[in-house]
């Protein structure tokens, strides 16, 4: 056996009631108070996550820009001083390697946010296909990430510094904020659909920022929050997880993430070729919502139907805590795509009916 890693705030889990599960070799809260109610103070006031899992890769050198228009489906160079942008690396196959967070610190210093489970995996990609003048570093070990979540989480966070984090606009970042004499970089990303920051900081800091944040919004009924609720909130949001929405044999156009992949950039990127040849003769299969007619829950790995026929199988499924729906992401072949298709799910051995429904399930209400 293998040991599960842990991040530093470990040993503060149990403070708040934390329960710990192997997630891709991390141990990890699932949940403090209970994921339904987690999962409600996100969407209604804010919930913090430890997210000190995902790994952090700085990329740095005069070629740094042109390397990473090679490595990347977005197109890094309309990436400002100070923004963020939502990119993919594919094998030469057009399959993915990873999804990630590419932050521009400023001209050629990149920070890229990558997948905990593909930290070792993307660092050594990355380093095989180095060239020109640049240096790749792996910081996941220095550096520690915590995500407050949810409509109130500006509010609490800006009782802790003077850095006005209305001017932080989404999908931007300030660097040296100081939150209670700490400094992070803070960011307006998330992986909830809910407005927040993620935070990121000195791994000696993280445990005195996650208590000084829970304090300052305990009278909001901000709560910490784990692995489970994580993933009800990012399904609603239809956002993909790597592992079950993208793999190294899903493509970001299968899994619904062709935003992020610029097929006309300048720069030829790796899988581009691939990518334009599923594009041109169109897709053969991609992950559409689904709503279960019949009583049951769609499950990872369940296979859905057209009659006799097996078209594809559930990528995510639950009960949706906000929508009380029975709702499931499927990969299944393009035919069978159009809204309001009847499928059927086979769920412990019973074929059960379900349509396909649009997505994003959930949207947040913009102020």
């Amino acid at each position: 056996m293998t040991e599960l890693k842990r991040t530093p705030l470990f040993n503060v889990y149990k403070e708040y009631g934390g329960k710990t599960i192997d997630f891709g070799g991390w141990e990890l809260p699932v949940q403090f108070s209970g994921i339904k109610d987690e999962h409600e103070a996100v969407r209604t006031k804010a919930g913090l996550f430890d997210v000190s899992h995902m790994g952090e890769i700085e990329v740095k050198g005069a070629d740094s820009l042109n390397y990473l228009q090679k490595m990347m489906t977005n197109d890094i160079s309309k990436v400002k001083n100070g923004a963020a942008q939502y990119t993919a690396m594919c094998y030469e196959n057009g399959g993915t390697i990873d999804d990630l967070l590419v932050y521009k610190i400023e001209d050629n210093h990149y920070l890229l946010v990558v997948n905990a489970s593909n930290i070792e995996k993307d660092y050594n990609w990355l380093e095989k296909h180095l060239e020109g003048d640049v240096i790749i570093e792996n910081l996941s070990e220095k550096t520690a990430q915590i995500a407050i979540q949810g409509p109130l989480a500006e509010k609490v966070l800006q009782t802790l510094t003077e850095t006005d984090l209305s001017q932080i606009g989404f999908f931007k970042f300030q660097q040296e904020v100081s939150i209670d004499g700490k400094k992070a970089l803070v960011s307006r990303t998330g992986y909830t659909g809910e407005d927040g920051f993620e935070v990121y900081c000195a791994a000696d800091d993280v445990g005195d920022l996650w208590k000084v944040i829970l304090d300052a919004g305990k009278e909001d009924g901000v709560i910490p929050c784990g692995l489970g609720a994580r993933d009800t909130l990012r399904f609603e949001a239809t956002l993909a997880l790597y592992g079950q929405e993208l793999s190294p044999e899903i493509s970001p156009l299968e899994a619904g993430i062709g935003f992020a992949v610029k097929l006309n950039k300048e720069a030829d990127f790796i899988g581009k070729e691939a990518l334009v040849k599923q594009k041109e003769t169109g897709l053969a299969r991609k992950i559409v919502g689904i709503e279960m007619l019949d009583r049951g829950i769609p499950r990872h790995g369940y296979p859905v139907f057209k009659g006799e026929e097996k078209i594809g199988e559930v990528t995510t499924g639950t009960q949706s805590p906000t929508l009380k729906k029975n709702i499931g992401l499927a990969l299944i072949s393009s035919e069978y795509t159009a809204v309001d298709s009847e499928v059927e799910v086979e769920v412990r051995g019973k074929r059960l009916k379900a349509k396909v429904v649009p997505t994003p399930f959930y949207k947040r209400e913009k102020k």
